[in-house]
């Protein structure tokens, strides 16, 4: 019997720009580069980087310790509103179309 892992719904999309809410970048804003659904996790650019032992490729690549975007928890992330700040992501249903709006200022997003 396999263990199937639940999915939560995500509001956040790639290439929204977001605020880090909690843990040691708390304050850091960047845009997001990769959503990974499975581990609830998000990848923001110039966020929680980390140093990465790299091996050499062939022998023109250069090996040795790179810095890189390690993921962070969807939950310790805000998205931002151009003029609120960090906020909440709302819906908005007009006929057959769906939008996203700041849950502050009810501007869309």
């Amino acid at each position: 019997m396999a263990l199937v892992a639940k999915q939560h719904k995500i509001k956040l999309k790639k290439e929204d720009s977001v605020e880090v809410i909690a843990g040691k970048d708390n304050g850091k804003r960047g845009k997001i580069i990769k959503i990974l659904r499975d581990k609830d996790r998000v990848l923001i650019e110039g966020v929680n980087m980390v140093k990465k032992a790299q091996k050499r490729k062939n022998a023109q690549d250069r090996g040795g310790i790179i810095e890189i975007e390690a993921p962070l928890h969807i939950s310790n992330v805000m998205i931002l509103c151009k003029k609120c700040g960090p906020t909440r992501i709302g819906y908005e249903i007009n006929g057959k179309e769906k939008k996203r709006i700041c849950r502050k200022c009810k501007e869309a997003l």
